[in-house]
């Protein structure tokens, strides 16, 4: 069997920027191990697998560890594959997923996904949070998969230096830091280590998290993010109550075939 496979940068203008995500188009499922073991030789944060059901797609995310429940970026970047690749045409993709029903559109050089939002709710502080901190949060909140935790400085995000072995025991799944910036509205990082993903790139799931939160608290309904990362990556995020709208460039890096 060969199956096609697409790498692209999402949320960049350009490669060697953003978050890589592998993109492989299916013509009907294969068996969990396999995707996952596909997953795993990629090596990338998320590796994004869609199948067309009707007019729709359903879509899965697995990383190099295990498959997660909603993905941003390798959304983008499927997107972008079908939009450039598969369905010329069209200038809207319905994805079916484990998150429920997400839209992506696309706009001249930009791609806007469609998520449901994600505000999340104040909860207590982990056991080990003085440890991973030289200073610390001024609130803690959480929701289903991300631990988000609110800093007073954003120099203070773009330099830290996580232990990942720290990280790890501060939340099942993903542990996101940002603050007010300056330059833009909020800066963010993001830890997954749980997952296979010590630091993510740039995290269009996160930003379901992050845009209710910021969004309140500027009393801005249209956001402009930065993750902060190595690569790092912009976001242009929308509040729209109960969905938010991410959008951001995407830059093909790299075609080519899997041989099973």
């Amino acid at each position: 069997m060969i199956l096609p496979i697409y790498q692209v940068d999402a949320f960049a203008s350009k490669i060697f920027s953003g978050n890589p995500a592998a993109v492989v188009p299916l013509e009907k499922w294969l068996d969990d191990k396999t995707l996952q073991n596909i997953a795993m030789e990629n090596n990338l944060s998320e590796t994004a697998y869609f199948v067309k059901d009707g007019e729709e797609y359903q879509i899965r995310w697995m990383t190099p560890q295990s498959e997660v429940p909603l993905c941003g970026h390798a959304t983008l970047a499927s997107g972008y594959v079908l939009f450039n690749f598969i369905e010329k045409d069209k200038k809207q993709i319905v994805f079916n997923s484990k998150s429920g029903k997400l839209f992506v559109e696309r706009n001249e050089d930009f791609i806007t996904l469609d998520f449901p939002s994600n505000k999340p709710h104040r909860t207590i502080p982990p056991e080990d949070l003085n440890k991973c901190f030289s200073v610390q949060p001024v609130e803690i909140l959480e929701n289903g998969f991300f631990l988000l935790l609110v800093f007073d400085d954003e120099n203070f995000i773009k330099n830290y230096s996580p232990d990942f072995n720290l990280i790890r025991k501060l939340h099942k799944h993903a542990v996101i830091i940002t603050a007010k910036s300056s330059t833009v509205d909020f800066v963010s990082r993001v830890f997954v280590p749980n997952e296979g993903v010590d630091e993510d790139p740039v995290t269009g799931s996160a930003h379901t998290v992050l845009t209710p939160y910021w969004s309140e608290k500027l009393n801005k309904k249209k956001l402009i993010a930065h993750q902060v990362s190595k690569r790092g990556g912009e976001l242009i995020c929308e509040n729209m109550g109960e969905r938010i709208k991410i959008s951001g460039r995407a830059a093909l890096y790299m075609t080519g075939n899997i041989y099973l």
